[in-house]
């Protein structure tokens, strides 16, 4: 979000680590429910003036799934069990509970990182992220 949107603070730094990540050759991913929320909030009226049309946000997201070394990170066979190790870890319950989705899919997939500026995976501690 924060490489899509100019008004935001952090725009110049995650549109240059998201270029680093787009060009490079590594893989790098993206948990399937990151989409929907990204499209959720960059059109929602009452955080963004004004906000992207839902053909802006879905433009945006075609220009992200360019990079030939994206991968969509979706659940898999083990995911229902990951699913449920992260809440107990986190308690995560209410808005967290969608953290505990995206924490158990990049388990998944073994993600060694997770680039946030959402500090609610502090929660999680066996769970590795950066911010920007």
């Amino acid at each position: 979000m924060y490489a899509h949107r100019e008004e935001l603070p952090l725009h110049s730094v995650a549109v240059t680590k998201l270029t680093e990540l787009a060009e490079a050759d590594a893989p790098w991913g993206i948990p399937i429910f990151c989409v929907g929320e990204f499209v959720r909030v960059v059109t929602h009226p009452k955080l963004f003036h004004p906000p992207y049309t839902a053909s802006e946000a879905c433009k945006a997201l075609d220009r992200l799934l360019e990079s030939p070394s994206l991968r969509l990170l979706r659940p898999g066979q083990a995911f229902m069990s990951l699913f449920s190790d992260a809440i107990h870890e986190a308690n995560a319950i209410g808005n967290l509970v969608f953290d505990a989705q995206i924490v158990a899919v990049c388990r998944e997939f073994g993600v060694s990182c997770l680039l946030t500026e959402d500090r609610d995976f502090a929660r999680f501690p066996r769970f590795p992220f950066q911010t920007l």
